[in-house]
């Protein structure tokens, strides 16, 4: 239940602080109050949309607090959400809004769009204006009915549509698997041509190492400039190991190495010396022999240079084909599993087909359980709605749930369409092509009033409450404006079911009707006053003199203060008939509404 709700610079409303109680809240004042901003609020409270536009202007942040009493739902809730009371007995909703930013709190924790939205089903059902569109979609439709299924047969309906979803999907990837296969087999023989045409092209250049290309143009380098190489290294040869001269490195070296020997015989100081002489003679002479080995390898064959040659250009077309020789390789191997997968008949098309057919046979069993349970909720729903609807003076009222097949869906096999005849003698038709403005209206409070009837009925099945228990545990239910286009004998009706309604549910209530308002439990007044230069909404509470004269506005559209100055003005004039007219207006208007407080208390005595 709703305990309080605090604004604070959200619209035309500067700071405002609204005390609510059980029962039947009513919300009056003339078009353009404000009314709707403080349902604004509430819906902005728990998570609804909202824009920097919605600020006060010139304030830079707005705060919007909901209190409510806490239920065991709730409370299990918090729990899961790791969410901790502030107060054993409430729960606090707040948002706060900036130009660029907006934040949900729970108990002040900050919290998801998906958590506020999952507490705010816990806590209030919204039924603003416009809402009666939603009961001429097919979609809303299948969803109330599947809503009031899951409270009438404890969450089976819902598991049930669980269950579908899961095996269409199921379904849908046997068909996309058996429709893949079948694209490809139509066009598999010529794409086997083409990959293997590719992978016998690659395989025959046996491409196995990804630096081949560079060995082959290194050793086509030495092949083709052998016998300049054979020269240098003559020269080198020479000039460190044998020259007819004697003055090749290692003669020179082999020298210095015996004057050393003898200088160290006669001084060991010279010892190192010796050995780094002894060292590098020994490498000149080995680097002698390595490059004579060296130049008696290099040859000058031109058949092995030819045959790199076609090497090197054939591994080059492949490479203008493929990409570079690494990728080459690559895309070798990934044709060869390309073509074990289009060549792989381990899975035949045969198969696949059986295996489609058989995903849709389980999801056309589980639809065709999802349409019984539907059919059960159907006469349930059926059954509950008309009894709601004659109370709201449509006696002669029909109503079907019409459940007609259609191809499986995620959803089911089934579409929904309310089905009604407010007159007697007239046939079935969709409510949104047969019902009026009012009848809608009236259809879709009936439509709450049974919702709110079957959560009773589950709340007191799960456990064991007395009847004031119960009403502190249920939510809490706005209705922005549902009397439209209804009056006279109707709008009783409608007074009288959402003050029954409010016997188990916590209403809040904008109402231009002196019927309804009537029959309030507590009476709340809009207004917009102009304070300094700024325009601000209040909202007062209503004692018993305030509430006739609130009455006897709405109902002769003229305020208490009108009629009294348009006497004074007659009488200021001399025109004493008029002015006995204006008091006699004035006398009137005050008598109707204590005759509608008189008949709501006679109705809520009866009730």
């Amino acid at each position: 239940m709703l305990l309080s709700l605090k604004i604070e610079n959200f619209a035309l409303i500067d700071r405002l602080e609204l005390e609510l109680y059980a029962g039947l809240n009513i919300l009056t004042g003339e078009t353009g109050a404000g009314k709707s901003i403080v349902l604004d609020a509430l819906d902005a409270a728990l998570g609804g949309k909202v824009s920097a536009r919605m600020l006060r202007t010139g304030a830079d942040r707005a705060n919007i607090e909901a209190t409510f009493s806490t239920n065991q739902l709730v409370s299990q809730w918090l729990e899961t959400q790791e969410i901790d009371a502030i107060d054993a007995e409430a729960i606090i909703c707040s948002r706060e809004i900036t130009a660029k930013s907006n934040r949900s709190r729970i108990n002040g924790v900050v919290v998801n769009k998906q958590q506020i939205q999952e507490l705010r089903d816990r806590l209030v059902e919204i039924t603003a204006q416009g809402q009666t569109i939603l009961l001429s979609q097919a979609a809303q439709q299948r969803e109330w009915l599947d809503s009031f299924g899951d409270r009438a047969f404890n969450q089976s309906l819902t598991l049930q549509r669980q269950k579908v979803a899961k095996l269409f999907e199921i379904k849908e990837r046997s068909r996309k698997a058996l429709f893949d296969r079948q694209q490809n087999e139509r066009n598999r023989l010529q794409h086997l041509d083409m990959l293997r045409y590719q992978l016998k092209e690659l395989e025959a250049a046996n491409l196995d190492d990804p630096h081949e290309l560079e060995n082959l143009e290194s050793d086509r380098n030495r092949l083709a400039h052998s016998v300049e190489l054979q020269k240098q290294s003559y020269v080198v040869y020479e000039a460190l190991y044998q020259n007819d001269g004697g003055n090749a490195c290692a003669d020179l070296l082999g020298q210095a190495e015996l004057i050393l020997t003898e200088m160290v015989s006669l001084d060991r100081e010279a010892e190192g010396i010796l050995e780094l002489v002894s060292s590098a003679l020994a490498q000149v002479e080995e680097a002698g022999r390595q490059i004579n080995n060296y130049a008696n390898r290099l040859d000058s064959d031109p058949e092995q240079l030819e045959s790199i040659e076609q090497r090197i250009n054939q591994i080059k077309q492949i490479c203008r084909k493929y990409g570079t020789l690494p990728e080459a390789i690559a895309y070798t191997e990934k044709l060869q599993q390309a073509l074990a997968e289009l060549t792989d008949q381990s899975i035949s098309i045969e198969d696949l087909e059986r295996k489609a057919e058989a995903d849709l046979q389980g999801l056309l069993k589980a639809c065709k359980k999802l349409t019984e349970l539907r059919r059960q909720t159907a006469i349930a729903l059926e059954q509950s709605q008309i009894e709601a609807l004659k109370m709201l003076a449509m006696e002669k009222v029909r109503f079907q749930v019409g459940i007609y097949p259609v191809e499986p869906t995620a959803l089911g096999s089934d579409r929904i369409i309310f089905e009604f005849s407010p007159n007697l003698g007239e046939p079935l038709q969709p409510l949104a092509e047969t019902a009026s403005g009012g009848e809608m209206s009236r259809f879709l409070l009936a439509l709450k009033t049974c919702f709110v009837k079957q959560k009773t009925k589950q709340e007191t099945k799960e456990t064991t409450m007395t009847s004031e228990q119960i009403h502190h545990n249920v939510g809490t239910m706005v209705f922005d404006e549902i009397d439209t286009g209804i009056s006279g004998r109707v709008a009783q009706a409608i007074a009288t079911q959402l003050w029954q309604l409010s016997r188990s549910s916590q209403i809040f209530c904008v109402t231009h009707q002196p019927l309804i308002a009537a029959i309030a439990d507590r009476h709340f007044h809009v207004s917009k006053q102009v304070i300094g230069d700024r325009t601000q909404v209040q909202i007062r509470l209503l004692g018993l003199e305030e509430r006739k004269q609130e009455l006897a506005q709405i109902a002769s559209g003229k305020s208490v203060d009108e009629e009294k100055n348009q006497g004074k003005r007659k009488k200021e004039k001399g025109t004493t008939i008029v002015k006995e007219g204006a008091d006699s207006a004035l006398v009137q208007a005050i008598a109707f509404a204590e005759s509608l407080l008189e008949q709501a208390a006679t109705i809520k005595a009866n009730i």
